[in-house]
């Protein structure tokens, strides 16, 4: 029997989100016996090629932007004709439409690898039109697929689930704070809108506007880049309780969490996140929003604190109660730490893989 040939349709090869995790991800399809390639509709930043290249993926990059749509569909078309592929499996929104248009017309089984809570309307209505065209559709996380089941109409026959995330044993862990240093706050995401840290900072300054006095003094970093960055910077400098950074994009994220005592995840609408989950494994609590993956993962008052999106009034009550017991943080983080390490590990990441794997080329795989 020769291999699956799977080419693995991305929407670009910007660094965060679904992108870095691409090379565990194909690894685990390898090992199910395909060769795989990804194929990126545009560059962005290009911050996940590196990764993909030293993984032999040998990623095809378009020389295209982000509406030209029929011009991607073209050269997605020719390229997967010209690689001689014979699965087509897509990642995110405008990958997995496109993909869908063009595989079957192709004789290409689809697989789509849904990692959006959250769908603007035009792009629901397509994928809804469209969802009878894939193979199978995989959510990167329960709630991802119950969303996907709800929102889609894909039957069961038709749906996975693939945790996006694997624990790294390996990861530096974070140390507790001291007396006499600062408290330092962090967050890792693109400085866009859904990430909320305008929210973030109206409640840092609603706690000084209420009289709140933190025990020592807060450090936030907000590490990413984005066209929000302007208006961030600009919001910060009315801050008066915290010292905000923005530094952009930090090369060792991971090196990163591990020189903090609390993770922030605002976000308005969130998928799985990732950039959270490391900072559990890093033995980090997390205040984060109630949104997608994360009101499973993180324990209110047990693994980190949850608030609604957008609430600017609960994200800073929530605040003063984890600044005011810093001493408390580390514990929160090391039962972060135990509870994420146990749910994600790598045998499950590869076992969920592999059936994934053998839903797509049947038994003897």
């Amino acid at each position: 029997m020769k291999p699956l040939r799977i080419a693995y349709v991305i929407n670009s090869a910007e660094g965060g989100g679904a992108a870095f995790p691409v090379p565990a991800i194909a690894q685990v399809l390898r090992d199910g016996g395909a060769v795989v390639r990804v194929f990126a509709l545009t560059a962005r930043d290009g911050r996940a090629l590196p990764a993909m290249t030293a993984a032999g993926l040998e990623p095809a990059v378009r020389d295209g932007g982000l509406r030209d749509h029929w011009a991607a569909v073209r050269w997605l078309a020719d390229e997967l004709r010209e690689w001689g592929a014979t699965h087509v499996w897509t990642s995110l929104s405008r990958a997995t439409i496109l993909g869908l248009l063009i595989g079957p017309r192709l004789g290409l089984p689809v697989i789509c690898w849904q990692h959006n809570a959250y769908l603007n309307s035009w792009n629901r209505r397509l994928m809804r039109l469209l969802q009878s065209r894939a193979a199978l559709w995989v959510g990167d996380s329960a709630s991802v697929t119950a969303l996907t089941r709800a929102r889609l109409k894909v039957s069961d026959d038709r749906l996975m689930t693939w945790p996006i995330f694997a624990a790294d044993p390996m990861q530096p862990v974070a140390t507790a704070w001291r007396i006499g240093e600062p408290l330092r706050l962090a967050s890792l995401g693109r400085l866009h809108p859904n990430k909320g840290y305008d929210v973030l900072i109206a409640a840092l300054i609603r706690l000084t506007q209420n009289g709140f006095v933190p025990p020592c003094p807060i450090h936030v970093t907000i590490a990413g880049e984005g066209a929000e960055r302007g208006r961030l910077e600009e919001l910060a400098r009315g801050c008066r309780l915290a010292k905000i950074a923005l530094p952009g994009f930090v090369d060792r994220p991971k090196d990163f969490l591990a020189e903090q005592h609390l993770y922030l995840q605002p976000s308005r609408s969130e998928g799985f996140c990732i950039a959270a989950h490391e900072a559990m494994v890093a033995g980090l609590p997390v205040l984060a929003s109630t949104i997608g993956e994360l009101p499973y993962s993180v324990e209110d008052g047990v693994t980190g604190c949850l608030t609604p999106p957008g609430d600017v009034e609960a994200l800073a009550a929530r605040l003063a109660k984890l600044l005011s017991n810093p001493a408390d943080l580390h514990r929160m983080g090391e039962a972060a730490k135990l509870k994420i390490g146990a749910r994600y590990s790598r045998d499950g990441f590869r076992q969920a893989g592999a059936a994934i794997m053998k839903k797509i080329a049947g038994p003897s795989v």
